[in-house]
């Protein structure tokens, strides 16, 4: 999301981590190749276990063929590179991405805008089910606000530059952060109007507190709408709770609705807040190593609905399948996206990198969401003339599943 969605990791795979091996180390780590010198050339070797000789033997006549027969003289070193983007690509996994030296300059500003006030445009996105950036609903007071974007617009173009092939939110994110003050043009789709638009948007500072909103409605009954898991959410969530507690609210609604994720590590701690002890989340790698989160025995007391619905992801699925599973609370929508994948990014000397799924998450129940969603309690759908809108903006007596939650709290 700027989309200013930072990257979804665990505490302790937040950083970036850089390599300290020559980019040739890249080809040789992944492609199993050993490096040698024959007659002042470099020859590639592969392990007989990882790879057909008549795949090696393809991939050289290949690699011959385009040097001597393309019309133009070949650069070798934009072949390598080409190769180990197309690795990462094989592997059909969106979140598995090689990044030149502009996106990883791109992506490295974008880790830098961890703090309570950051730059951007506060618009967070979600790829559709076609990879295209899909605008969720503006920061409140933001600039994309205040300059037209709306829920449901398709960006095609950021500054000129064609975006539609990059299937990389992250990396959406940081092509539109820039410095404070500087202008961006969004080329967006309006599916209301069918046709495109140009919409300039001025860079400003944003405050973390847009993300959250927080009321007491009739019954005493506290609702709070997370828009993002950002920087210092979950120490605003607990603020406005107590808040509201203090002034007297005897159940509580979290709203994740069009909520695309955010920073693990602030879902964990508002999660810790709520829950009773025990398991919150755990992730798996591919040799089976566990890194759990858990609680602590400080909870919540008071009921509790989570509103869901397809724009629900990754720490929001989090949130709402530890609370399932814990049945500390009802959820209450339609199904969450299905992001259950957790990434790092390595950084190579030469200033590229790559970023690539390293393991799962799984809810308490042992459940990994990834592709499927988390199901609610309840299922209530909304309109479908509210397919593209806002939540917010939905009059509050048409949005029933929010209805649907006042009228379950109501009952308890």
């Amino acid at each position: 999301m700027d989309f200013d969605k930072k990257e979804f990791y665990p505490k302790n795979l937040k950083s970036i981590i850089v390599m300290t091996a020559l980019i040739s180390f890249l080809v040789c780590a992944l492609l199993f190749m050993g490096i040698g010198y024959f007659s002042g050339s470099y020859s590639l070797a592969f392990s007989k276990s990882s790879v057909s000789r008549e795949t090696i033997e393809k991939f050289n006549e290949a690699r011959s063929i385009l040097q001597s027969k393309y019309y133009e003289n070949v650069d070798t070193n934009n072949l390598v590179e080409g190769a180990i983007k197309g690795m990462a690509d094989s592997l059909k996994d969106p979140y598995t991405v090689y990044y030149d030296k502009e996106q990883m300059k791109w992506f490295m500003d974008l880790q830098k805008n961890t703090e309570d006030n950051y730059v951007g445009i506060g618009l967070p996105i979600i790829l559709d089910k076609n990879g295209i950036a899909t605008v969720l609903e503006p920061f409140d007071d933001s600039p994309a606000k205040v300059a037209g974007i709306k829920q449901g617009d398709k960006i095609l173009k950021i500054d000129g530059k064609d975006i539609t092939d990059i299937k990389d939110d992250t990396l959406i994110a940081s092509m539109i952060k820039g410095e404070e003050n500087t202008e961006t043009v969004l080329t967006i789709f309006r599916e209301s109007l069918n046709s495109t638009l140009d919409i300039k948007v001025v860079r400003k500072k944003i405050v973390a507190k847009l993300n959250i909103r927080s009321e007491m409605l009739e019954g005493n009954i506290a609702y709070i709408k997370l828009k993002m898991f950002d920087e210092n959410i979950s120490k605003n969530f607990i603020s406005q709770l107590d808040k509201l507690t203090e002034d007297g609210a005897k159940s509580l609604i979290i709203d994740v609705r069009d909520n695309p994720g955010g920073l693990y590590k602030e879902v964990v701690d508002l999660a810790d807040r709520i829950l009773p002890k025990g398991t919150i989340v755990y992730t798996e790698d591919r040799n089976g190593k566990k890194e759990v989160e858990a609680s602590d025995d400080t909870e919540l007391n008071m009921p509790i609905v989570v509103l869901t619905n397809g724009n629900s992801a990754s720490a929001s699925e989090i949130l709402a399948g530890a609370i399932k599973d814990l049945k500390k609370g009802t959820l209450i929508g339609t199904k969450t996206f299905g992001k259950g994948l957790v990434q790092t990014t390595y950084g190579f000397n030469d200033g590229t990198g790559i970023k690539l799924t390293i393991a799962r998450y799984f809810t308490p129940a042992g459940i990994c969401i990834q592709g499927e969603g988390i199901k609610p309690d309840i299922e209530v759908k909304l309109d479908e003339k509210y397919k593209d809108t806002s939540v917010s903006v939905i009059p509050r007596e048409d949005d029933i599943q929010l209805q649907k939650a006042i009228d379950v709290l109501s009952n308890k």
